[in-house]
């Protein structure tokens, strides 16, 4: 058991999981911002000047100032604005991966080579037999090819 486990370890799969992995939190690190820096500014703009993470509904029935008020206070609370970013965020980031694979199944296809099948045998039009096709004499029947 311990020597397919390092059978599997060192073979390159296990390193291009780790590569998609690490290069998948990075990407989404950058999604989150672009969501959280870019578009809910506008989007808050558009609902009123409102700062849509800030949006909260706290479940202990005390008012909270901010979003970091009721984080410091420990309270309970609905994270709507969090929520809805982080949706966003996982819809973007769906998107891209959805065309990475796509794009990447494309190019995986193109470059797929079909090779013509050569027949190496033909059929003996007397006996029925299989005989090479460079043949010139079916060796079963000795009917000139």
């Amino acid at each position: 058991m311990f020597s397919e486990f390092k059978k599997f370890l060192i073979s390159g799969n296990v390193i291009d999981m780790a590569v998609g992995f690490i290069f998948g939190a990075a990407f989404a690190t950058v999604v989150k911002s672009l969501v959280t820096n870019i578009i809910m500014p506008p989007v808050g703009l558009l609902m009123g000047g409102v700062d849509f993470s800030s949006l909260f509904i706290a479940l202990d029935g005390k008012e909270y100032v901010s979003l970091a008020a009721l984080d410091a206070a420990g309270a309970p609370a609905i994270k709507l604005g969090v929520f809805v970013n982080d949706l966003i965020s996982f819809t973007i980031l769906g998107f891209v991966m959805f065309m990475m694979v796509k794009a990447y199944n494309k190019l995986k296809a193109s470059q797929t080579i079909v090779e013509a099948v050569v027949p190496v045998t033909k059929v003996c039009p007397e006996c029925a037999m299989e005989i090479p096709v460079a043949a010139k004499t079916c060796p079963h029947c000795r009917t000139a090819q």
